[in-house]
């Protein structure tokens, strides 16, 4: 009998344990959800910062903890850009940004929209957008007051992808784009979600592939208070903190930084081809957690030992603690992406890149052991008839700049055909390593020996002291709300880098010992009439590509 007792009172304590343990693991983090202030923390210098209208330095508190180990402090503000002395703004100045694109913009076939076809669809999916909340909210019994989305005509997003041209994504100092990244560090978010790719997934990842899906990569839709959307990709990385060399680059991570660096360097290398990227500081609770309807988004989010809101991505490999991003508390560092107009409004290709990687431990490609592989490429349509190619040897150079390995495919718009401008989507893996510069990347250059007049005349600008590209690009990084951006060794690498490509193109053999010189007259002709001759390898076999994702 006192046995049987004793027993009974082993499970008692046992089940009181288990309760306790239920309570305070998972409930109480829930009730303490709901029951925060809606407010930001009044001890967080970067929470005062985040909701103010513009940066305030003066504000800051002196203490260590000010600088959180998730986001940086912010830098000087767009009120530094454009002073006494600017080299940035001598540069926009400089005749090479005033001349004339060519070939002139002459009607309606030369925007990638329709104005009137896109508003009508932009206005079709607001009352979706509309009918699909006002479900959501009736199924879950929830009220709300707030009055149904109205598109508004003179959005920014609107206007800018209203701007969009044969020349490029935007014009030269357009106004748009500078409040677009005003409204996308500002505006209020009213859903989150994951991007197509990621649900094509449906949580199906095979942890047998060397290059993992993008699940990985914890991005996310924002929609904001306009109806306009960006990609989110949060921190992952310190500023400081370098890719480790025995690391593959497909297997490198993600960083905001990368993408927000990489749409001022293509901006101030006149290509105009990143979609417009600002950084954010992100409450993670209020303006994903709780604007989010996708129950799988949900359920990925838990509060660390920390009390810090943390989230990770949802494939099987991946869903581990040990991956996931975390607030401080709340707050998180990321970049934001605009979209681009929707694929029924504005069909893209995606192309595999004609120098392609292998994408494996060993395997090499034929251009990494054949050096003549460019004259192959130069019989091969497209890239025998248009300015393909020449653009390729634009993104080739602007991945040096930034050290970007993992450029396999490009996106065009279909409308503007085989001489329309590639588009320099996911520059994430950029800006890895400053101490070590990827001769490889170049190969589009060294093995074809040409470059637009254009581009060779802007490198050779950006090369003089009084625009020197890593002074207008610290500059320029300023007006960014996250600024310092990149660290100093970043910036000083884009020197470095710069005159390499330089020197390439005179042909210096300290830079490159098997390529030849690669002298350019004022005008050539360097292409030669279309052939049927077949695709030459994998790299080809795909030419056409497939309609990307949205």
């Amino acid at each position: 009998m006192p046995a049987l007792r004793r027993d009974r009172l082993l499970t008692l304590l046992l089940l009181g344990a288990l309760l306790s343990a239920d309570l305070y693991f998972h409930l109480w983090p829930q009730v303490r959800r709901q029951l925060r202030p809606r407010e930001h923390p009044r001890g967080c210098p970067c929470a005062r910062r985040a909701a103010s209208p513009g940066p305030a330095p003066a504000a800051a508190s002196p203490a260590p903890r000010a600088a959180a180990r998730n986001f940086s402090r912010a830098g000087p503000g767009p009120e530094r850009r454009g002073g006494r002395g600017s080299k940035l703004q001598a540069l926009y100045a400089h005749p090479l940004y005033r001349v004339p694109e060519e070939p002139p913009l002459l009607g309606p076939e030369d925007s990638l929209l329709a104005s009137q076809e896109a508003l009508r669809y932009y206005r079709r999916k607001v009352a979706r957008w509309n009918r699909r909340h006002k479900m959501y909210q009736e199924q879950l019994n929830l009220t709300s007051l707030d009055a149904p989305l109205q598109l508004q005509l003179d959005a920014s997003w609107i206007q800018f992808h209203l701007g969009i041209s044969r020349h490029g994504l935007y014009p030269r100092s357009s106004p748009v784009v500078r409040q677009l990244l005003q409204d996308m560090r500002r505006s209020p978010t009213i859903s989150a979600d994951y991007s197509q790719d990621e649900k094509a997934l449906l949580g199906a990842c095979d942890c047998t592939q060397i290059v993992k899906p993008s699940g990985v990569h914890l991005k996310l839709v924002l929609r904001f208070s306009d109806f306009g959307k960006a990609m989110f990709k949060p921190m992952r990385q310190q500023r400081h903190e370098e890719t480790p060399a025995d690391f593959f680059y497909f297997i490198d991570f993600q960083r905001h930084n990368a993408e927000i660096a990489a749409f001022h360097l293509d901006r101030i290398l006149d290509f105009r081809r990143v979609p417009p990227t600002v950084g954010r500081l992100v409450n993670v609770t209020k303006e994903i957690l709780e604007v989010t309807k996708n129950e799988i988004l949900q359920s990925v989010f838990f509060v660390s030992p920390a009390s810090n809101v943390c989230f990770f991505a949802k494939c099987p490999y991946m869903c581990k603690t040990e991956y996931a991003v975390c607030g401080n508390p709340h707050l998180l560092e990321g970049s934001l992406s605009a979209f681009l107009p929707s694929l029924n409004l504005a069909p893209r290709l995606s192309v595999p890149n004609p120098w392609i990687r292998s994408y494996s431990l060993a395997g090499k490609e034929e251009w990494e052991v054949n050096p003549l592989y460019c004259d192959t490429v130069k019989q091969i349509y497209p890239y025998n008839s248009s300015r393909r190619l020449l653009n390729i040897i634009d993104m080739a150079i602007f991945d040096f700049l930034i050290g970007n390995m993992d450029r396999h495919h490009y996106e065009m718009f279909t409308k503007f055909g085989d001489d329309g401008f590639l588009i320099h989507l996911d520059n994430a893996r950029g800006f890895g390593r400053h101490s070590q510069d990827e001769l490889s990347i170049l190969s589009p250059l060294s093995q074809c020996c040409r470059i637009k007049k254009k581009t060779l005349s802007h490198l050779q600008l950006l090369a003089q002291g009084d625009y020197r590209l890593s002074d207008v690009m610290r500059e320029s990084l300023l007006e960014d709300e996250l600024s310092p951006v990149l660290t100093e060794p970043h910036l000083l690498a884009l020197d470095r880098r710069l005159q390499i490509i330089l020197q390439t193109v005179k042909g210096n053999p300290t830079v490159r010992q098997s390529v030849k010189l690669c002298l350019f007259p004022e005008k050539m002709n360097p292409f030669v009439e279309p052939s049927p001759q077949r695709l030459p390898s994998r790299s080809f076999s795909r030419y056409y590509g497939q309609r990307t994702e949205e």
